[in-house]
């Protein structure tokens, strides 16, 4: 039997923003930790831009975290005692600047609930869990960058001619993303192009939807799913799908912002048609029309 390659595997950084909360982020994304170091000044940049730091051979934005997500800005004294986690995602190499780092440790993703109503609705926190009875907010490093680098209006809207938007029309697609700011990127990409679509947040309420549709029978042809999922993650819906003969139809696209040939190699390993590395509507809806024109031949076939 196929093993699948989950982020049940995946650690946590965790670190302070401040003295009392923790925060934690995925160490998928974290490239390396370092101690502060001087920053050259960045003109016209994002106020919680800090500066642009030089380490080994490369230049990268650094970003107070603190400041981007709601909290004080950190000051000039304080910024001698902090650390710098390095990150890879959405394909940007960026620093952010923490108060402290606490450790890295093991975590069942299964056992992250989602945010309390009582963190509020503009929040920068995907999730939370509970290690060594001390509250540990994820965040949604997607989220944040979103804010500080926006994406291109050129790479959330796709281009279409009528023939391919009629081609992708008919068919039955699911999205599934547990990030908000995922969720409206890929519904302004399909909404700009009148391609109609259902959506989940969970990996677990995905496959419920994929089997009372099969079961209805109207099974959804294409599945796009996020990889970092707390609960049932994309790699384990993917698995999940490919292994029910009542699925085995849907084309399955996996999407990740880790830029990583090893999640692109770990997506094809549990049955994805398709693995994309970063958000670009262009890109998706491709994905799509290849999704579409496989599920014309099998018909054929």
């Amino acid at each position: 039997m196929l093993k699948t390659a989950t982020n049940q595997s995946q650690g946590m950084l965790l670190f302070r923003l401040n003295s009392r909360q923790l925060f934690a982020i995925g160490t998928l994304k974290v490239k390396e930790i370092v101690p502060f170091t001087p920053l050259t000044a960045i003109p016209q940049s994002h106020p919680t831009v800090l500066g642009a730091a030089s380490l080994r051979g490369d230049t990268l934005p650094v970003i107070d975290m603190a400041k981007a997500i709601g909290y004080p800005a950190l000051t000039q004294e304080e910024l001698k005692k902090c650390y710098i986690i390095i990150t890879d995602c959405r394909r940007k190499l960026v620093g952010f600047l923490v108060r402290g780092i606490d450790k890295i440790t093991e975590c069942n993703w299964h056992n992250i609930d989602a945010p309390p109503p009582s963190l509020g609705r503009n929040i920068f926190v995907t999730g939370v869990t509970n290690i060594e009875n001390q509250l540990v907010q994820l965040l949604d490093i997607e989220l944040l960058l979103s804010k500080v680098f926006p994406d291109s209006p050129e790479s959330l809207h796709p281009v279409l001619t009528d023939v391919q938007r009629e081609i992708l029309r008919p068919l039955k697609i699911l999205l599934v993303d547990d990030s908000a700011v995922a969720r409206r990127q890929l519904c302004q990409a399909m909404d700009s192009v009148s391609i109609p679509y259902h959506i989940a947040t969970t990996g677990t309420d995905a496959l419920r939807m994929l089997n009372q549709a099969a079961d209805a029978g109207q099974p959804f042809e294409i599945l796009v799913s996020d990889i970092e999922m707390p609960g049932l993650d994309g790699y384990e819906l993917a698995f999940e799908v490919q292994n029910n003969s009542k699925l085995t139809g849907t084309y399955i696209i996996l999407h990740t912002s880790l830029s990583s040939e090893i999640s692109v190699s770990q997506a094809h390993q549990v049955g994805a048609h398709e693995a994309l590395t970063k958000f670009e509507a262009n890109e998706l809806i491709h994905a799509m029309l290849r999704g579409a024109h496989q599920q014309q031949e099998s018909k054929v076939g």
